[in-house]
């Protein structure tokens, strides 16, 4: 059987400048863009900065997945992270690399409604450098820039030339971590990001673009449940 919850908040997160203005992106928000954006910048040729993407699963359909997986209506699942590549993908080049996936160590960060052609910049919601940040409210700083995660090798998937950029990676680990409450619940999320030193080395993936939840397709981001019944 296959059971899909779909993101109920997404954003992208980027720890650069503008290079026409000159001003920070880390404190800008991204979260009504229609567009997730895992990139490596790179400035004459010499690596600049990385963005990473942050999406959450909560609400109903993870409360009831929750209790059919406790009362044994849906036994053995696993669990697999689905975004999907939107057009306009660029400088894709044909090296390997591999993006992992990992669920985000702290709370309550909030979607936003920023665009990344916003003048002036929204800063109201999750980015680099902050998880909240509401007008007229203290900005709720991020302990671990980027989105601190449990552990940077909980998940990962591995592109070579030819293949879909389409994300479909295995997270049960992840999955399991917030049903019985090792890790905290799915309203916290998962990290997408370049794995390891490939998000900061001078290799260029060109810049993957995914659809998010805002997305008028019908490819937003979701998790996948499988299982035999």
């Amino acid at each position: 059987m296959h059971y899909f919850i779909y993101s109920t908040s997404d954003t992208w997160i980027s720890s650069g400048s503008n290079r026409t203005t000159g001003e920070t992106e880390r404190d800008q928000n991204f979260g009504g863009d229609q567009i997730l954006e895992v990139k490596k910048v790179f400035h004459n040729n010499e690596f600049d900065y990385p963005t990473r993407a942050i999406v959450s699963f909560t609400g109903t359909d993870f409360t009831a997945l929750s209790k059919s997986v406790a009362d044994g209506t849906i036994t053995n699942p696993k669990y697999y992270l689905r975004l999907y590549e939107a057009d306009g993908n660029t400088g894709l080049t044909s090296t390997a690399y591999s993006l992992g996936i990992a669920a985000i160590s702290e709370s309550q960060w909030h979607e936003g409604t920023g665009k990344f052609g916003d003048v002036p910049k929204n800063t109201d919601g999750a980015s680099w450098i902050n998880r909240t940040n509401a007008p007229g409210a203290p900005a709720n700083e991020w302990k671990v820039p980027g989105a601190g995660v449990y552990s940077e090798s909980a998940s990962a998937q591995t592109f070579n030339q030819g293949v879909s950029r389409d994300i479909n990676a295995d997270v049960t680990d992840i999955v399991n971590g917030w049903l019985d409450r090792s890790l905290d619940s799915g309203e916290d999320g998962v990290r997408i990001a370049f794995a390891g030193v490939q998000e900061v080395d001078t290799s260029h993936f060109g810049e993957l673009k995914y659809f998010s939840r805002n997305t008028n397709t019908i490819y937003a981001p979701k998790l996948e449940v499988k299982w035999d019944d």
